[in-house]
């Protein structure tokens, strides 16, 4: 698992992945057991963009019934069953609640539809099913009762995105592959009007090499399109922002999901038990230039907070109360939508000599992305051989599942999954960042001695890396007041 220096990496390979996403990571999964050599870099530190910031929930996709797209619900109802099965230590079942309530849609007879529906495409999975009014307010008291109809009980599923990264990065490694965070792809380089490989730059000590490929994947997410040297056939993108509020389990308590649809603009928003602590989401709304350091707004933060109010009363949590917030820029296509939540979830393909690239598409549906990624690949790249699709994503045994945030102890144990900063532990390797971020200094001791001890940190560099992850939180995650 150790970290290569750029100097140790070999001058060609069949196979560069640029990007260390959800859907970079797939891929580098499934391309380390395809036969090739497989190479995959990341400008920061893995699952860093918009794989850090997801709403963390597996799932089929409810919207896409309203859309009439059953071919993208069954596929991810099917995707989330597999995971639940192959990776019971970071993809958990979660029980939702869905109120019904007089005058809103959708009403209860279409829930009752679409859900029969969801249980179709669905393998083994918990059947839905109608509570009537006393039986919802006996499964959560406290949600609105005036025009309560009842509820709609289902399951899906919840994640832990970067701990979901890198255990494909992991099996990746494992299996011959080789992976580099903090490591920039300047440019594509050509030959003959072809893609030949990358210019790539160390983000840390600025070296630069020239590696050559075979085939080069851009799976870059929302920087995709702004690749140097890349030949014309990206999309358009359309970045979106989705924000999070992060509450206290104790001031926002939930025994399962909840999800309702918003009284200003009828869009689902959700709250539900994540790692110890309750995660209120999320927007849906057209995103700036800014896409590394993306932050809630204090509108965002207002928006949830109504939606919040309205179903749980005048006592349910303020944004004083929240102990963290988190916003992730989405990379959808641009269809034309006039409404972002319109927008398709679609993943899109492109290739040009030596080179394929991918984005948009869904958490849930990464291995089928990655799959189709490396099909295109396989015509450029004769000697890939893609494995059965029935394969397992993981060879190795998995641990019991569990919601709770990890112990100090479990996360020192991950300081030699590639760290390179103290936020990369706190953020990414875990998420005590965003679930204790009231924690000091003193608190985090162990963990920097687990620096110092296997990442060779002295007094200063720990200095450096606590101003470092202060100025992160302040920036990125505190709550908009």
């Amino acid at each position: 698992m150790n970290r290569l220096a750029l100097s140790q990496l070999e001058g060609r390979y069949d196979l560069i992945i640029i990007g260390g996403g959800i859907t970079g990571a797939g891929i580098f999964r499934e391309a380390a057991r395809a036969g090739v050599s497989v190479l995959l870099v990341e400008a920061r530190d893995y699952a860093s963009g918009t794989s850090s910031w997801s709403s963390k929930l597996v799932h089929g996709g409810l919207r896409y019934l309203k859309s009439g797209d059953l071919r993208l619900t069954a596929e991810s109802v099917r995707e989330r069953q597999r995971l639940l099965v192959e990776a019971p230590d970071v993809v958990e079942p979660l029980d939702f609640l869905m109120p019904l309530y007089q005058h809103a849609r959708p009403g209860k007879n279409t829930m009752r539809m679409g859900l029969w529906l969801y249980d179709r495409f669905s393998v083994g999975g918990r059947k839905s099913e109608f509570l009537p009014p006393a039986a919802a307010l006996a499964t959560e008291a406290k949600i609105r009762r005036q025009g309560l109809l009842g509820a709609m009980h289902y399951q899906d599923a919840r994640t832990d995105d970067c701990r979901l990264v890198w255990r494909l990065i992991a099996q990746g490694l494992c299996e011959g592959g080789v992976a580099r965070n903090y490591t920039r792809a300047e440019k594509l380089l050509s030959t003959a009007g072809r893609v030949s490989g990358v210019a790539l730059t160390d983000a840390e000590s600025g070296e630069s090499r020239e590696l050559q490929a075979g085939v080069v994947v851009n799976a870059g997410g929302v920087w995709a399109g702004s690749l140097s040297g890349q030949p014309m056939g990206a999309p358009k993108l359309r970045p979106l922002r989705g924000s999070h509020l992060v509450f206290s389990q104790a001031r926002l308590p939930l025994a399962l999901a909840i999800s309702w649809l918003h009284p200003r603009d009828a869009r689902p928003v959700f709250a539900y038990p994540w790692q110890g602590a309750t995660l209120l989401g999320t927007t849906d709304l057209d995103h700036g230039d800014d896409l590394w350091n993306p932050r809630m707004s204090r509108e965002e933060c207002d928006y949830l907070l109504e939606g919040l109010h309205w179903l749980f009363g005048p006592d349910a949590p303020d944004a004083i109360d929240a102990v963290s917030s988190f916003a992730g820029v989405r990379p959808i296509v641009d269809d034309g939508s006039s409404k972002p939540s319109s927008a398709s979830r679609e993943s899109a393909l492109w290739s040009a000599p030596g080179l394929v690239g991918i984005t948009g598409g869904k958490l849930t549906t990464f291995r089928v992305t990655a799959r189709q990624v490396l099909k295109a690949v396989s015509v450029q790249l004769t000697a890939l051989k893609l494995a059965d699709d029935d394969l397992p994503l993981f060879t190795a045994e998995t641990a019991t599942a569990h919601a709770q945030s990890p112990s100090i102890a479990e996360v020192c144990g991950r300081v030699g999954e590639q760290v390179v900063h103290f936020d990369d532990l706190l953020l990414r390797r875990s998420r005590l960042g965003l679930v204790q971020p009231q924690a000091d200094a003193d608190d985090w001791l162990p963990l920097m001695s687990a620096c110092r001890e296997r990442l060779g940190w002295d007094d200063a560099r720990c200095d450096t890396e606590m101003v470092r992850y202060a100025a992160i939180m302040l920036e990125q995650h505190a709550v908009p007041l």
